[in-house]
């Protein structure tokens, strides 16, 4: 049955620099959470801070420019691979692009395109793969370089050889940012700071890895049965 509310009873700080990962089943209100983060959402009651600066209380342009998202939906507009990179910042140089590209995982993919940068990527990016169209959204990311990631792991539609790039690509994207994660690989849970356990709208859970697997309760049974499993 549907909640009524969507969270509840939510707390929690990141540090700067840290890594938050968030974990749970399907529905437990992980996506909600990030959304309150770039004011996607605004929260009925409660505060979301940045800088202990209530974020109602910043223009939505400012808030905008410290965030970078990388969704489950990569949107790619009917334009070139270069128009759709600029768009993270409109005024980059074209060294500044390709280093971003390169950084990604995706300039030589771009490079074998039939026009390189200038190649028109469809509507919805529709002429490329689900792994390419993640590489070009991490690309956006790099090149806006904002001090906070939020960042939806989503990894179904992925071969192992674009599983492989993006896990490469995110090592880089996450270096010294404060990263909010909705993580499904292992990896990134195993090298959070925090790992947030929700379930139903609320966090149930809260440590390192270590911490809870050793009390034993919602975590540690998610990960002898979702996180650790040999990859096929």
């Amino acid at each position: 049955q549907a909640r009524e509310i969507a969270l509840e009873y939510v707390s929690f700080r990141a540090e700067p620099g840290q890594l938050v990962a968030l974990v749970g089943p399907s529905g437990a209100g992980k996506t909600t959470l990030t959304y309150l983060i770039p004011r996607l959402y605004d929260p009925v009651s409660g505060r979301i801070l940045i800088d202990g600066m209530d974020i109602k209380d910043v223009t939505l342009s400012s808030l905008s420019s410290q965030i970078g998202m990388v969704t489950q939906e990569t949107y790619l507009f009917h334009d070139t691979v270069l128009t759709n990179l600029l768009y993270a910042r409109p005024g980059a140089k074209s060294d500044e692009i390709k280093a971003a590209a390169r950084a990604a995982n995706i300039h030589d993919f771009i490079m074998d395109l039939p026009e390189r940068y200038e190649t028109v990527v469809g509507e919805r990016g529709y002429r490329l793969s689900g792994g390419e169209k993640q590489r070009m959204a991490l690309a956006r990311v790099i090149l806006k370089d904002p001090r906070i990631l939020v960042l939806d792991e989503a990894t179904s539609s992925l071969d192992s050889e674009s599983e492989a790039l993006i896990q490469d690509a995110l090592g880089r994207v996450m270096a010294d940012r404060t990263s909010i994660v909705i993580a499904h690989r292992l990896s990134t849970i195993l090298s959070a700071d925090l790992i947030l356990v929700m379930d139903r709208g609320q966090i149930v859970e809260r440590g390192t890895h270590t911490e809870l697997l050793s009390s034993n309760g919602m975590y540690a049974n998610l990960y002898k049965t979702q996180f650790n499993q040999p990859k096929q």
